[in-house]
């Protein structure tokens, strides 16, 4: 069926372009602008992480091939990968920034009545940070190691649809645990996480918000058993307790009790100590949501798999920040359609249709679900037989 309007066309008509032109105006980012605006600097940009472009040539050439579809798509003018670069380097990365957060935004509505499998209103979250290795000879402010450059990419995703909704991107150097210090808390939510965010000081801050954490104990934590609750072993609770902690300076970062539970996970074969200053959940709904943190370690798996986060278009700064904003983006824009246009098909299914026909002009709707083609053209009466059996 011919629409009209190219695949990548009305991809980009999810955008909310009006929020994201007052963005622009916030940074100036158009200022002394002639030939790609933000707009249309983002098309491209989304342009290169859908069809895996993984270099400026790649893109310029790419689009090349394609000019007569450029206005389409957009463009008012061909792309240079001088002019590319320029914006990449010179254009405020928190431009990008703050249309992630505006369509993380949108999307958490959408997928606030996900089920996480758990009979639990609250909001999950998993706190985690994956390491994008650069080289330190062309990356110089990304210091990590003598030798080695890279960025870190802490993320606090939330587990109803897999949405990242905080991001900070830091140096290598940084330790993971202090991204709590910059960390929105939301009173009421779940934050769960592993023992490299274990710091007791900061953990009290969460708890003094009214949100509660998850996170597993380090070997040795000083610490005295205050009372121990019932507990089933035969469903792998070892015991579920309440403790305090030893010492001058742990009970003074943490002044009130813990809660203690040791737990046997029959499928890595290893008994597990999880801390948490909910009292009131069951012990397996603990060890349950602290299972559900691998979704992060999947989520950066599938973004350095599926997304354009590993080889990079510029070496500044500004230039890293750009593309990896604009590839959460592009993320949570595909993410947004999938629940829009109820979609049954994964984002990965998804992308790999999109990276072959981003120029056909065929309904977003069936173009992103083969199998109701097929099924629509197999009970379509009003085909053709060339063959009777």
């Amino acid at each position: 069926m011919n629409v009209g309007k190219t695949l990548f066309a009305q991809i980009m008509e999810f955008v909310p372009w009006r929020s994201f032109g007052r963005i622009v105006e916030r940074y100036a980012g158009n200022s002394g602008v002639r030939r790609m605006n933000c707009a249309e600097q983002f098309r491209v940009m989304a342009f290169g992480q859908l069809t895996g472009r993984e270099s400026l040539r790649d893109i310029e050439v790419t689009l090349a091939a394609n000019r007569h579809k450029l206005y389409a798509m957009g463009l008012r003018y061909e792309v240079r990968r001088s002019t590319l670069a320029d914006a990449n380097e010179s254009r405020n990365w928190r431009i990008w920034s703050d249309l992630a957060a505006l369509l993380i935004t949108r999307a958490r509505k959408l997928y606030a009545d996900c089920d996480l499998g758990l009979e639990l209103s609250n909001t999950v979250y998993a706190l985690d940070s994956t390491t994008i290795d650069l080289c330190l000879s062309l990356f110089e402010w990304a210091s990590f190691r003598t030798t080695k450059g890279a960025v870190k990419m802490h993320t606090l995703l939330d587990l109803r649809g897999n949405i990242p909704t905080f991001i900070h991107i830091s140096d290598g150097k940084m330790g993971d645990v202090n991204v709590l210090d910059i960390m929105p808390i939301e009173a009421g939510a779940f934050y769960v996480m592993d023992r490299g965010y274990l710091d007791f000081s900061r953990l009290y801050a969460i708890h003094q918000t009214g949100a509660f954490f998850i996170t597993r104990a380090k070997r040795g934590m000083d610490a005295r058993r205050v009372y121990s609750a019932s507990s089933d072993r035969r469903n792998g609770v070892i015991c579920d307790q309440t403790i305090a902690l030893n010492g001058f300076y742990p009970s003074k970062d943490y002044p009130e009790n813990l809660r203690r539970i040791r737990f046997y996970d029959k499928e890595i074969d290893k008994t597990l100590i999880f801390l948490t200053n909910n009292t009131v959940l069951p012990p397996l709904t603990i060890a349950a949501l602290y299972k559900s943190r691998w979704q992060v370690e999947l989520f950066f798996k599938w973004i350095k798999q599926h997304l354009r986060i590993k080889k990079f278009l510029g070496t500044s700064e500004n230039a890293v920040k750009t593309q990896i904003w604009c590839a959460v983006s592009t993320y949570v824009l595909i993410a947004i359609i999938k629940k829009e246009l109820k979609l049954e098909e994964s984002l990965y299914t998804i992308l790999q249709i999109l990276s072959i026909s981003v120029f056909e002009k065929t309904l977003i709707s069936q173009a992103l679900q083969p199998e109701m083609i097929d099924k629509n053209l197999q009970n379509d009466g009003n085909q053709l037989i060339l063959f009777d059996f």
